[in-house]
Formats: C-alpha cells, structure tokens, sequence
C-alpha cells in the first residue's frame, strides 16, 4: 500500500521526502496539506500529529513527522541497499551532521531571514540574519570542499535535504550564491541524479521562489 504523505509542495523539507521516495521507487499517496487555510488544525490531522506539521507520513499506521526522520525511516526500512544512508559509522555520521546543519543551520537561518516579512508583517529584512544566512552557506561551500557531494563520495540524504533547501534559497534570491561555484557544481550534480528532480523539487522550490518575491516586492515599493 502506498504511504499517506501529508505535505505542501513549497515546503523544502515536504521536497526532500517526495525526492527520497522517488529515489527507492516507494509510492507516496499525496495529502496535499495547506498550512495556510488551517488544514494542519484539522482533528483528524491532529490526532496523528499534534505538532501540526508537515511532512507527516502514515506509514499503515506508523505515523511520522520531521523531514529528516521521515527520510531515514523510508531508506532504512524500503531501499533495496544503504547507499542513500550509509550503515557504516563514520560516514552515517557525517551525513547526520549535514542533516542537522541543514535543520539547524542552514534551513533555519534561511526562514530567520524570510519569514519575518513572508510570515509576519516584518517591513524589513534584517542585516543580522541576511549575514548569518550567507556564513552558513560558506558552512556549505566549506563541506563540499574537495567532495563531489555532502557528506562523502556518493549522494545521501544529506545531499537531497541539502539541495531541497539550496534551490530554495537560490529560487529567492540567486546572489546568495554567486561568489559559491563548489555548490553550484554540487547542485548540477544533485539535479542529474535524483529522479525527477524537476517535478519532486524545482517545481516547488520556484513557487516558494515567487511567494517570497511577491512579499519582498511590497518591500521594496512601500
């Protein structure tokens, strides 16, 4: 039976679930979920997941939310090998710390500086957090070093969750990464081998892209 996935498509995390099942070949039964029309309030939504948020997964029962939980679960329990979450100590550990650099660092520092006027009716971007915002993408520059991807020589987890928000950021506003050609190299490489790259993410990542443009546009005219 396929999985329930509830998600909205603009979601970077909700991306890098739909790009992880694509890559082991698990089908998703779509839920599409709008946050913005209270959908995530619903009872019978919270009954599954009282955190209220999306990805959530109902795997026959086995209910899951958290993009980076949700990834690991499907390639652990559903992919024929380890090679998008390596077994091996050393390398799972790498690649779990790009996962929380990503949660912790990258994505969060990404919505400090956008949400407040997305979400919030800031007037303004904040320098402080449009600053921390481009360490953290130096973070990345820094990671990919001589790799060819995140975390390693092979693609992981690390590098579609990476990419989901990466694509994101640059649907925003592409100088985030104009002085950045390592990851620029890296996300042509993402791009050639998640299956269906373009309809799991690009798609999704270009409608955030507009979303957030139409809020600093109000900005910039006010």
């Amino acid at each position: 039976m396929p999985i329930d996935f509830y998600f909205m498509e603009v979601s970077a995390p909700c991306r890098a679930v739909m790009m992880t099942a694509k890559m082991i070949g698990v089908e998703l039964n779509m839920k599409l979920t709008n946050l913005m029309a209270g959908d995530h309030m619903k009872p019978e939504f919270l009954a599954i997941n009282p955190q209220h948020n999306v990805p959530t997964i109902d795997d026959d029962g086995f209910y899951l939310n958290e993009s980076k939980a949700i990834s690991a679960y499907l390639v652990n329990r559903y992919a024929k090998d380890d090679t998008l979450y390596p077994k091996d100590p050393k390398f799972r550990a790498l690649v779990d710390q790009r996962l929380y650099f990503d949660m912790g660092v990258l994505y969060r520092r990404f919505g400090e500086l956008y949400y407040p006027v997305m979400m919030n009716g800031a007037t303004k971007l904040s320098e402080t957090a449009k600053k921390q915002l481009s360490e953290a993408i130096d973070f990345l520059e820094g990671f990919l070093g001589s790799n060819k991807y995140a975390a390693g020589d092979r693609l992981t987890i690390a590098d579609i969750a990476l990419v989901s928000t990466v694509s994101t950021i640059e649907a925003v506003d592409k100088t985030h990464l104009e002085n950045c050609p390592k990851i620029l190299a890296w996300m042509e490489t993402c791009k050639s081998e998640i299956v269906d790259y373009e309809e799991c993410n690009q798609k999704g990542a270009e409608m955030f892209g507009q979303w957030a443009n139409s809020s600093l546009s109000k900005l910039e005219s006010a």
